[in-house]
């Protein structure tokens, strides 16, 4: 018989799930975090969330929601830290995490969950004093980055890839966001096969939704793009939107669409009056050395006009603001997953992305959106004016992107996620922490 799971231990060390995603390191991961604490409450599993305070006025102990609390762990100066500098603060937040355990009865955790690699790092330790199983996440990979660099971005160094290969080596269950990344760990990590598992990260289905009413335009049903979520957002009503929601960074390539969007008013000078670039987000990892240096590539462009830059916002604004577009576009280098995809298609905007790593998952390619191979921004202007040109391939996407995204809920992700914990609660313990033991 399985034993049940009362209580499980999160670590997110760089990172906090109260932070806002889409600026400094806050992101998608984040978004996985919060969604996947709150349903496995629900369900009765109690989850501490440990991440480092960078405030002297975060509280100790935080409630996200009922069930799920967020403690603060005091580790090096209280002010955000670039994550090359974090590697130097992990004893000290190891010990943090291990003090707060302490307070509580033996077996306090079931089992420990963990995100990132500097979080793993820490849960390595952990499981060894606790006794308790080791789940980790790895959101993104330096091997599979390194592979892919934006032209100026600097490669990950090596002392993360020994850190990626421990957590690896010391991992009792390995949580991956697909199938490619699943065989990425196989095949650059050396991964076990059997201590792998495929959970699809999900979407909250009930914020990311298609506008209603629905009208007639072109050959078939298409979302109402000029209803309230424009009169909300003070766009036109007629205009081309194109829509970029992320972090902006090299890594996510919001360059390529500037440039895309400069190609396609060089094609078709009349289009100005109608396209708006929407940017929705905040300067993160090497784009914090040059903050506004999108806004100088829009002005070199001869763009600026068109573009319209927005801070990151609140999950049902972010929604209006895919509803609103006509095209979400995620040009990135590499990703692990792709919630943006996935969002803006459950509201029932078609995607344009690379086609890279997750978006090949979170986009079904010629039915909800369509993925470009490569980052030839001439290769995006040219997608994105047959889908303007093309009122029935838009209608049609639409209505695919609402399908494909329907099979992405959050609820199906906890169920899997249980599957993975109770499995790892009946598996022996991985090789190298039965060496560390012996």
């Amino acid at each position: 018989m399985s034993r049940r799971i009362n209580r499980v231990a999160t670590v997110s060390v760089h990172t906090s799930p109260l932070d806002q995603p889409g600026t400094g390191d806050a992101g998608g991961m984040n978004v996985y975090i919060v969604e996947v604490a709150r349903r496995l409450a629900a369900r009765g599993v109690e989850v501490d969330i440990f991440t480092r305070a960078t405030s002297r006025a975060l509280p100790p102990v935080a409630e996200l929601a009922p069930g799920v609390t967020v403690r603060h762990v005091v580790a090096g100066p209280f002010e955000e830290l670039d994550k090359a500098e974090l590697p130097r603060q992990l004893c000290g937040f190891t010990s943090g995490v291990l003090r707060a355990e302490a307070a509580n009865e033996p077996g306090h955790y079931d089992l420990l969950h963990t995100h990132y690699w500097l979080s793993g790092q820490a849960g390595w330790v952990a499981k060894r004093r606790w006794g308790v199983p080791l789940v980790h996440s790895m959101h993104t990979m330096a091997k599979v980055k390194n592979a892919a660099l934006a032209d100026g971005d600097k490669p990950e160094p090596a002392g993360r890839v020994l850190g990626e290969e421990q957590v690896v080596a010391s991992s009792d269950q390995l949580v991956a966001n697909t199938d490619e990344e699943a065989r990425e760990l196989i095949e650059l990590y050396g991964a076990d096969p059997a201590r792998v598992a495929t959970v699809r990260p999900g979407v909250d289905l009930a914020t990311f939704r298609p506008e209603s009413p629905l009208i007639a335009r072109g050959t078939g049903l298409l979302p109402h793009r000029t209803g309230p979520a424009r009169r909300r957002l003070g766009l036109p009503r007629e205009a081309y939107v194109l829509l970029f929601v992320g972090r902006i960074q090299p890594l996510k390539a919001p360059d390529v669409l500037l440039r895309a969007a400069a190609r396609m008013l060089a094609d078709d000078p009349s289009l100005r009056s109608r396209l708006v670039v929407a940017v929705v987000g905040g300067p993160s990892g090497s784009g914090r050395s040059r903050p506004e240096g999108l806004q100088s590539l829009a002005a070199a462009l001869g763009i600026a006009d068109v573009v319209r830059f927005e801070p990151p916002c609140p999950q049902p604004e972010l929604a209006d603001w895919y509803r609103a577009a006509d095209v979400t576009v995620v040009p990135s280098h590499s990703e692990s997953f792709g919630l943006v995809a996935v969002e803006s298609q459950a509201c029932g905007t078609p995607v344009v992305a690379a086609c890279v790593g997750g978006l090949r998952t979170a986009v079904a390619d010629g039915e909800s959106g369509v993925l470009v191979g490569g980052h030839d921004p001439a290769g995006y202007a040219a997608v994105l004016r047959r889908v303007h040109a093309e009122p029935g391939l838009h209608a049609r996407l639409a209505r695919g992107a609402v399908r494909h995204a329907q099979g992405f809920g959050w609820d199906a992700t906890v169920d899997r996620l249980l599957e993975v914990y109770t499995g790892a609660m009946s598996l022996p313990a991985s090789p190298l922490t039965a060496e560390v033991t012996a």
